[in-house]
């Protein structure tokens, strides 16, 4: 097939050879409209790629921070290791007890999103000055090993990261991605604002979502959107505009001509406490 393809090129070219002097003068326009031609079909150029060979896609529309509730993600867990951090208190440390980041990931206004911009690898060593940070408030909820751009299984953060090469044209590189998302997980601290407002982790009270979003609505202006499971809280999303000023989290119905957040929990939700997981004989921990 590349051989056909050369061989149509040198086809092109000999249409275009001067065949008299006066076709001679008009030669440099011809070469021109080869090298256009060539240009085109070999797609090589760098606005359509990026520098890696990855199609760049269209740049994003604003930010999604993801947050998780470990009283809820926890409760599914069924296996424990220590980078399971459901199952701390086994290894001798504190389990989380607030919202935990799960990403912060760069969405479109339809409701899909990109990933995977660039092929670059994650490295820990470029966050090593995080790592403390990172282990206490954007911990793995389970011993999985999630799939990584570069191909392969690795770790919750690099996985993490498909988000992070999409994010480039705002927060630049690896360190500065995850840095950005911890400053961004402390200046909007939505634990602290549920607590104030009198939700707090508990296995028996339900409480209303509508007060919920209210309490985040009156702290930081914008409305966030949630997603649970069996009734209790899984996830909570803040929005952002790309010089990160909130922003409601809703995204345009391509079914519906209309704006909404999505949500899939009840009207009353709950916020499961942690509960420490078991250790059987065999050194596995079951929920």
């Amino acid at each position: 097939m590349i051989i056909n393809f050369l061989f149509s090129k040198i086809n092109i070219m000999e249409s275009f050879l001067p065949k008299s002097k006066s076709e001679l003068l008009l030669w440099p326009m011809h070469a021109f409209i080869i090298l256009v031609v060539a240009g085109l079909c070999s797609g090589s150029s760098l606005e359509i790629n990026g520098g890696d060979g990855v199609a760049a896609p269209r740049e994003f529309d604003y930010f999604k921070l993801a947050l998780q509730w470990p009283g809820t993600i926890c409760q599914r867990s069924r296996y424990c290791c220590p980078s399971n951090a459901c199952c701390r208190r086994l290894f001798g440390s504190n389990a989380p007890t607030g919202f935990t980041i799960h990403g912060l990931w760069p969405d479109y206004n339809d409701g899909t999103w990109p990933a995977c911009c660039t092929r670059s690898s994650f490295d820990i060593k470029e966050i090593s000055t995080l790592l403390d940070p990172l282990e206490k408030y954007w911990p793995s909820l389970s011993c999985g090993s999630p799939s990584k751009c570069s191909g392969g299984k690795g770790s919750f953060w690099g996985h993490e990261k498909k988000h992070g090469t999409c994010s480039s044209p705002v927060v630049g590189d690896e360190y500065n991605y995850f840095l950005t998302t911890l400053n961004v997980y402390f200046k909007y601290n939505v634990t602290r604002v549920l607590n104030e407002a009198g939700y707090v982790p508990s296995n028996s009270e339900k409480y209303p979502l509508g007060g919920i979003v209210s309490a985040i609505e009156n702290a930081f202006h914008a409305t966030p959107s949630l997603a649970c499971s069996n009734g209790a809280v899984k996830e909570l999303y803040i929005c952002f505009y790309k010089d990160f000023k909130p922003r409601d989290c809703a995204v345009r119905s391509s079914l519906q001509n209309e704006i909404f957040s999505q949500s899939s929990c009840p009207k009353y939700v709950s916020l499961p406490a942690h509960v420490s997981l078991g250790v059987e004989d065999d050194g596995i921990a079951m929920s």
